[in-house]
Protein backbone atom coordinates (compact mmCIF):
# COMPACT_ATOMS: atom_id res chain seq x y z
CA UNK A 1 0.00 0.00 0.00
CA UNK A 2 1.22 3.49 -0.81
CA UNK A 3 2.69 4.98 2.36
CA UNK A 4 0.80 8.25 1.90
CA UNK A 5 -2.49 6.43 1.48
CA UNK A 6 -1.70 4.36 4.57
CA UNK A 7 -0.98 7.52 6.58
CA UNK A 8 -4.23 9.08 5.36
CA UNK A 9 -6.23 6.04 6.40
CA UNK A 10 -4.66 6.09 9.87
CA UNK A 11 -5.53 9.77 10.31
CA UNK A 12 -9.03 9.29 8.89
CA UNK A 13 -9.77 6.36 11.18
CA UNK A 14 -8.58 8.33 14.20
CA UNK A 15 -10.79 11.29 13.34
CA UNK A 16 -13.78 9.14 12.41
CA UNK A 17 -13.89 6.98 15.52
CA UNK A 18 -12.74 9.40 18.22
CA UNK A 19 -15.65 10.64 20.27
CA UNK A 20 -16.21 14.39 20.17
CA UNK A 21 -17.82 16.30 23.02
CA UNK A 22 -19.99 19.38 22.50
CA UNK A 23 -20.28 21.39 25.72
CA UNK A 24 -22.37 24.50 26.26
CA UNK A 25 -20.67 27.34 28.17
CA UNK A 26 -23.22 29.50 30.00
CA UNK A 27 -20.96 32.47 30.75
CA UNK A 28 -18.97 32.43 27.49
CA UNK A 29 -22.08 32.14 25.28
CA UNK A 30 -20.22 29.49 23.37
CA UNK A 31 -19.83 25.82 22.54
CA UNK A 32 -16.62 23.98 23.49
CA UNK A 33 -15.58 21.11 21.23
CA UNK A 34 -13.38 18.52 22.94
CA UNK A 35 -11.72 15.25 21.90
CA UNK A 36 -13.14 12.81 24.44
CA UNK A 37 -10.27 10.35 24.26
CA UNK A 38 -7.39 12.79 24.68
CA UNK A 39 -9.22 15.54 26.55
CA UNK A 40 -7.93 18.12 24.08
CA UNK A 41 -9.97 21.29 23.63
CA UNK A 42 -10.33 21.48 19.86
CA UNK A 43 -12.41 24.58 19.25
CA UNK A 44 -14.72 27.14 20.85
CA UNK A 45 -17.70 28.30 18.80
CA UNK A 46 -19.76 31.46 19.57
CA UNK A 47 -23.45 30.87 20.31
CA UNK A 48 -26.47 32.75 21.60
CA UNK A 49 -26.99 34.05 25.13
CA UNK A 50 -26.71 31.56 28.01
CA UNK A 51 -26.61 28.24 26.15
CA UNK A 52 -27.66 25.27 28.28
CA UNK A 53 -29.49 22.19 26.94
CA UNK A 54 -27.88 20.46 23.96
CA UNK A 55 -28.74 17.39 21.85
CA UNK A 56 -28.27 15.88 18.39
CA UNK A 57 -30.86 15.04 15.81
CA UNK A 58 -31.16 11.33 14.99
CA UNK A 59 -28.44 11.18 12.34
CA UNK A 60 -26.20 13.63 14.26
CA UNK A 61 -25.89 16.00 11.33
CA UNK A 62 -27.37 18.80 13.42
CA UNK A 63 -26.94 19.92 16.99
CA UNK A 64 -29.68 21.73 18.88
CA UNK A 65 -28.75 24.19 21.63
CA UNK A 66 -31.11 26.05 23.96
CA UNK A 67 -30.02 29.69 24.00
CA UNK A 68 -32.02 30.46 27.14
CA UNK A 69 -31.69 34.24 27.26
CA UNK A 70 -32.45 34.54 23.55
CA UNK A 71 -35.64 32.48 23.92
CA UNK A 72 -34.72 30.18 21.06
CA UNK A 73 -33.15 26.85 20.17
CA UNK A 74 -30.29 27.25 17.74
CA UNK A 75 -29.67 24.68 15.02
CA UNK A 76 -25.99 24.00 14.35
CA UNK A 77 -24.55 22.10 11.41
CA UNK A 78 -22.11 19.60 12.92
CA UNK A 79 -19.84 19.60 9.86
CA UNK A 80 -19.27 23.37 9.74
CA UNK A 81 -20.22 24.20 13.36
CA UNK A 82 -22.20 27.15 12.05
CA UNK A 83 -25.66 28.19 13.21
CA UNK A 84 -27.97 27.34 10.31
CA UNK A 85 -31.38 28.00 11.85
CA UNK A 86 -33.54 28.50 14.91
CA UNK A 87 -36.57 26.79 16.44
CA UNK A 88 -39.47 28.60 18.17
CA UNK A 89 -38.85 27.33 21.69
CA UNK A 90 -40.89 29.72 23.82
CA UNK A 91 -39.54 31.77 26.76
CA UNK A 92 -36.39 30.68 28.60
CA UNK A 93 -35.78 27.20 27.14
CA UNK A 94 -33.46 25.17 29.34
CA UNK A 95 -33.73 21.41 28.88
CA UNK A 96 -35.25 19.49 25.98
CA UNK A 97 -35.44 15.98 24.59
CA UNK A 98 -36.24 14.54 21.17
CA UNK A 99 -38.86 11.82 20.81
CA UNK A 100 -37.56 8.50 19.38
CA UNK A 101 -39.56 9.16 16.21
CA UNK A 102 -37.11 11.99 15.51
CA UNK A 103 -39.96 14.39 14.80
CA UNK A 104 -40.96 16.01 18.09
CA UNK A 105 -38.79 18.09 20.35
CA UNK A 106 -40.05 18.73 23.90
CA UNK A 107 -38.81 21.89 25.63
CA UNK A 108 -39.14 23.08 29.23
CA UNK A 109 -40.11 26.77 29.29
CA UNK A 110 -39.35 27.76 32.86
CA UNK A 111 -40.83 31.26 32.78
CA UNK A 112 -44.08 30.25 31.07
CA UNK A 113 -44.79 27.02 32.99
CA UNK A 114 -45.32 25.10 29.78
CA UNK A 115 -43.71 22.34 27.76
CA UNK A 116 -43.43 23.39 24.12
CA UNK A 117 -43.59 20.69 21.46
CA UNK A 118 -41.82 21.48 18.18
CA UNK A 119 -42.20 19.58 14.92
CA UNK A 120 -38.64 19.28 13.61
CA UNK A 121 -39.77 18.84 10.00
CA UNK A 122 -41.99 21.90 9.78
CA UNK A 123 -40.12 23.80 12.53
CA UNK A 124 -43.46 24.85 13.97
CA UNK A 125 -44.87 24.60 17.48
CA UNK A 126 -47.53 21.89 17.46
CA UNK A 127 -48.49 21.97 21.15
CA UNK A 128 -48.03 23.97 24.33
CA UNK A 129 -48.68 21.81 27.39
CA UNK A 130 -49.37 23.61 30.70
CA UNK A 131 -47.38 22.04 33.53
CA UNK A 132 -46.36 23.00 37.06
CA UNK A 133 -44.34 26.01 38.19
CA UNK A 134 -40.77 26.22 36.85
CA UNK A 135 -40.64 23.19 34.55
CA UNK A 136 -37.13 21.75 34.39
CA UNK A 137 -36.28 18.15 33.51
CA UNK A 138 -37.48 16.32 30.42
CA UNK A 139 -37.22 12.60 29.74
CA UNK A 140 -38.64 10.37 27.01
CA UNK A 141 -39.02 6.61 27.36
CA UNK A 142 -37.14 4.55 24.78
CA UNK A 143 -40.40 3.11 23.45
CA UNK A 144 -41.73 6.64 22.97
CA UNK A 145 -44.83 5.96 25.07
CA UNK A 146 -44.14 8.59 27.75
CA UNK A 147 -42.65 12.05 27.98
CA UNK A 148 -42.14 13.33 31.53
CA UNK A 149 -41.50 16.81 32.82
CA UNK A 150 -40.44 17.84 36.32
CA UNK A 151 -41.68 21.11 37.82
CA UNK A 152 -39.28 22.53 40.41
CA UNK A 153 -41.68 24.60 42.50
CA UNK A 154 -44.73 22.35 42.21
CA UNK A 155 -42.56 19.31 43.13
CA UNK A 156 -44.23 17.10 40.57
CA UNK A 157 -43.52 14.78 37.70
CA UNK A 158 -45.98 15.29 34.84
CA UNK A 159 -46.67 12.27 32.60
CA UNK A 160 -47.36 13.40 29.03
CA UNK A 161 -48.92 11.12 26.42
CA UNK A 162 -47.21 12.09 23.13
CA UNK A 163 -50.08 10.69 21.07
CA UNK A 164 -52.39 13.35 22.46
CA UNK A 165 -49.74 15.82 23.78
CA UNK A 166 -51.60 16.04 27.08
CA UNK A 167 -50.82 15.22 30.71
CA UNK A 168 -52.32 11.92 31.83
CA UNK A 169 -51.01 11.70 35.41
CA UNK A 170 -48.89 13.52 38.00
CA UNK A 171 -46.56 12.19 40.68
CA UNK A 172 -45.61 14.19 43.76
CA UNK A 173 -41.87 13.98 44.56
CA UNK A 174 -39.36 15.58 46.94
CA UNK A 175 -38.55 19.29 46.83
CA UNK A 176 -37.12 20.88 43.71
CA UNK A 177 -37.04 18.01 41.22
CA UNK A 178 -34.48 18.55 38.49
CA UNK A 179 -33.52 15.73 36.10
CA UNK A 180 -35.50 12.65 35.10
CA UNK A 181 -34.18 9.47 33.50
CA UNK A 182 -35.94 6.30 32.37
CA UNK A 183 -34.32 2.93 32.98
CA UNK A 184 -33.29 1.11 29.81
CA UNK A 185 -36.02 -1.51 30.28
CA UNK A 186 -38.60 1.27 30.64
CA UNK A 187 -39.93 -0.02 33.96
CA UNK A 188 -38.56 2.73 36.20
CA UNK A 189 -38.17 6.50 36.19
CA UNK A 190 -35.47 8.14 38.31
CA UNK A 191 -35.96 11.73 39.48
CA UNK A 192 -33.41 13.84 41.33
CA UNK A 193 -34.60 16.34 43.96
CA UNK A 194 -32.06 19.10 44.44
CA UNK A 195 -33.16 20.68 47.73
CA UNK A 196 -34.20 17.40 49.36
CA UNK A 197 -30.86 15.81 48.46
CA UNK A 198 -32.64 12.67 47.27
CA UNK A 199 -33.37 10.46 44.29
CA UNK A 200 -36.77 8.82 43.75
CA UNK A 201 -37.43 5.62 41.84
CA UNK A 202 -40.91 5.62 40.30
CA UNK A 203 -42.72 2.60 38.89
CA UNK A 204 -43.71 3.56 35.34
CA UNK A 205 -46.81 1.35 35.36
CA UNK A 206 -48.28 2.67 38.61
CA UNK A 207 -46.68 6.16 38.53
CA UNK A 208 -45.91 5.68 42.24
CA UNK A 209 -42.62 6.10 44.11
CA UNK A 210 -41.29 2.69 45.13
CA UNK A 211 -38.01 3.72 46.76
CA UNK A 212 -35.76 6.68 47.57
CA UNK A 213 -32.07 7.29 48.14
CA UNK A 214 -30.90 9.99 50.53
CA UNK A 215 -27.31 10.89 49.70
CA UNK A 216 -24.79 11.29 52.52
CA UNK A 217 -21.09 12.01 52.10
CA UNK A 218 -18.68 12.01 55.01
CA UNK A 219 -17.22 15.47 55.57
CA UNK A 220 -19.64 17.20 53.18
CA UNK A 221 -22.38 19.47 54.53
CA UNK A 222 -25.78 18.00 53.73
CA UNK A 223 -26.92 21.34 52.26
CA UNK A 224 -24.26 21.00 49.55
CA UNK A 225 -25.52 17.61 48.37
CA UNK A 226 -27.86 18.69 45.58
CA UNK A 227 -28.69 15.96 43.05
CA UNK A 228 -29.15 17.23 39.51
CA UNK A 229 -28.14 15.28 36.37
CA UNK A 230 -29.02 11.56 36.21
CA UNK A 231 -27.75 9.01 33.69
CA UNK A 232 -28.59 5.30 33.44
CA UNK A 233 -26.03 2.87 32.05
CA UNK A 234 -27.37 0.79 29.12
CA UNK A 235 -26.49 -2.39 31.05
CA UNK A 236 -29.41 -1.50 33.35
CA UNK A 237 -27.19 -2.14 36.37
CA UNK A 238 -25.67 1.23 37.19
CA UNK A 239 -27.02 4.73 37.65
CA UNK A 240 -24.90 7.87 37.84
CA UNK A 241 -26.12 10.98 39.68
CA UNK A 242 -24.41 14.41 39.65
CA UNK A 243 -24.51 15.96 43.13
CA UNK A 244 -23.97 19.64 42.30
CA UNK A 245 -21.90 21.63 44.83
CA UNK A 246 -20.98 18.41 46.66
CA UNK A 247 -18.53 18.01 43.74
CA UNK A 248 -19.31 14.31 43.52
CA UNK A 249 -20.94 11.82 41.19
CA UNK A 250 -22.80 9.04 42.98
CA UNK A 251 -22.68 5.57 41.43
CA UNK A 252 -25.75 3.49 42.31
CA UNK A 253 -26.74 -0.12 41.90
CA UNK A 254 -30.06 0.17 40.07
CA UNK A 255 -31.54 -3.03 41.48
CA UNK A 256 -30.83 -2.33 45.15
CA UNK A 257 -30.83 1.48 44.89
CA UNK A 258 -27.70 1.67 47.03
CA UNK A 259 -24.65 3.86 46.53
CA UNK A 260 -21.61 1.90 45.37
CA UNK A 261 -19.19 4.80 45.30
CA UNK A 262 -18.87 8.58 45.32
CA UNK A 263 -16.48 10.00 42.71
CA UNK A 264 -14.79 13.34 43.37
CA UNK A 265 -15.05 15.55 40.28
CA UNK A 266 -14.97 19.29 39.58
CA UNK A 267 -16.97 22.00 41.32
CA UNK A 268 -20.75 22.22 40.88
CA UNK A 269 -21.16 19.16 38.67
CA UNK A 270 -24.23 19.50 36.46
CA UNK A 271 -24.69 17.01 33.66
CA UNK A 272 -23.39 13.65 32.46
CA UNK A 273 -22.79 11.78 29.20
CA UNK A 274 -21.17 8.50 28.10
CA UNK A 275 -18.65 7.99 25.34
CA UNK A 276 -20.16 5.93 22.47
CA UNK A 277 -18.22 2.84 23.56
CA UNK A 278 -19.38 3.37 27.18
CA UNK A 279 -15.79 3.30 28.44
CA UNK A 280 -15.84 6.88 29.65
CA UNK A 281 -18.27 9.08 31.54
CA UNK A 282 -18.03 12.85 31.12
CA UNK A 283 -19.25 15.45 33.61
CA UNK A 284 -19.71 19.20 33.21
CA UNK A 285 -18.48 21.14 36.25
CA UNK A 286 -19.86 24.67 36.20
CA UNK A 287 -17.99 26.40 39.00
CA UNK A 288 -14.54 25.00 38.16
CA UNK A 289 -14.94 25.67 34.42
CA UNK A 290 -13.91 22.15 33.48
CA UNK A 291 -15.12 18.66 32.66
CA UNK A 292 -14.10 15.44 34.38
CA UNK A 293 -13.40 12.19 32.52
CA UNK A 294 -14.27 9.00 34.39
CA UNK A 295 -13.16 5.46 33.55
CA UNK A 296 -16.44 3.54 33.75
CA UNK A 297 -14.88 0.09 34.23
CA UNK A 298 -12.71 1.09 37.20
CA UNK A 299 -14.97 3.93 38.42
CA UNK A 300 -12.02 6.32 38.71
CA UNK A 301 -11.63 9.91 37.61
CA UNK A 302 -8.76 10.00 35.13
CA UNK A 303 -8.60 13.60 33.95
CA UNK A 304 -10.02 17.10 34.20
CA UNK A 305 -10.08 19.45 31.21
CA UNK A 306 -10.57 23.23 31.25
CA UNK A 307 -13.16 24.13 28.64
CA UNK A 308 -14.46 27.64 29.38
CA UNK A 309 -16.72 29.49 31.77
CA UNK A 310 -19.62 27.56 33.32
CA UNK A 311 -19.87 24.36 31.29
CA UNK A 312 -23.46 23.10 31.54
CA UNK A 313 -24.86 20.80 28.85
CA UNK A 314 -23.03 18.03 27.01
CA UNK A 315 -23.66 15.92 23.91
CA UNK A 316 -21.31 13.30 22.49
CA UNK A 317 -20.77 12.28 18.86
Amino acid sequence: MNKYLFAFLIIFSTVSFADTLYITLEKDNALAVVNGETGQLLQTVPLGQRPRGVAFNNDKTQLYVAASDDDTIQVIDTASLKVVGELPSGDDPELFKIHPNGLWLYVSNEDDNIVTVIDLQTKNVIAEIPVGVEPEGIAVSLDGKWVVNTSETTNMVHWIDPKEQTIKENTLVDSRPRAAEFSVDGQALFVSSEIAGSLSRINVSTKQIVSKVQFEIAGVDKALIQPVGVLAHPNNKFLFVALGPANRVAVLDIETMTVIKYLLVGQRVWNLAFSPDLKRLYTTNGASNDISIIDVETLTVTKSVRVGRYPWGIAVK
